[in-house]
């Protein structure tokens, strides 16, 4: 990986660490759902020798099998798509507000995983509580330091604001869909849920 690209920095490129400090021992696959520019599924390509991004836009996958040799990019909607297989590493960066039924989605990429796999989503949600909102403060104090500090790159995919669903439907909705979860909210506006699927 170029120095330029290690350089770079984003609210979502932040929480990258968080997927791959979670690939477990002996995985040999991942799918990066809603891969955009690529970027964690290339991340993802330099320790694991399977790796496959999906997204719908024709041109971030365009720009992302550029720059990111030895990845597999389908183009197509993961809730259809017949991957016919499953994935030691299912990841989601800021890609499940974009689905209009959070359930659904989420029993969708729990399927994906593969027993003893592990599935990473890491969202944006809308604020409604005191603590999402002291959240949020936190997240424009360390947005103007990291950009003041890192290289802020704007990625090109396409966005969705504001989020159609609240953090505690989120969090509802996956301690639902799946059992064991672990969930963490962070600042600059993100939350992360952690779940190991049983063998």
């Amino acid at each position: 990986m170029s120095r330029a690209r290690e350089q770079r920095w984003n609210h979502n490129i932040h929480f990258h660490r968080l997927v791959t400090d979670a690939v477990p021992a002996g995985a040999d696959s991942a799918l990066d759902v809603g891969t955009g520019d690529g970027v964690l599924a290339g991340e993802l390509r330099a320790i694991l020798p399977d790796v496959t991004g999906i997204d719908l836009d024709e041109g971030v996958l365009t720009r992302a099998a550029a720059e990111n040799p030895g990845v597999e990019w389908i183009q197509d909607d993961v809730m259809t798509h017949e991957f016919g297989r499953t994935f030691d590493v299912v990841a989601s960066i800021a890609t499940l507000h974009h689905f209009r039924d959070t359930h659904e989605a989420l029993r969708r990429l729990g399927t994906l995983t593969s027993p003893g796999g592990v599935l990473v989503v890491v969202g944006l949600a809308r604020s409604t509580t005191l603590g999402d909102h002291a959240h949020d403060v936190l997240g424009i104090i360390q947005h103007q330091w990291f950009s003041r500090t890192r290289t802020l790159w704007e990625h090109s995919a396409p966005t969705v604001w504001p989020p159609p669903h609240t953090y505690s439907e989120v969090r509802a909705a996956a301690s639902e869909e799946l059992p064991g979860v672990q969930w963490k909210r962070f600042a600059l506006w993100r939350y992360a849920l952690t779940w190991r699927k049983p063998q």
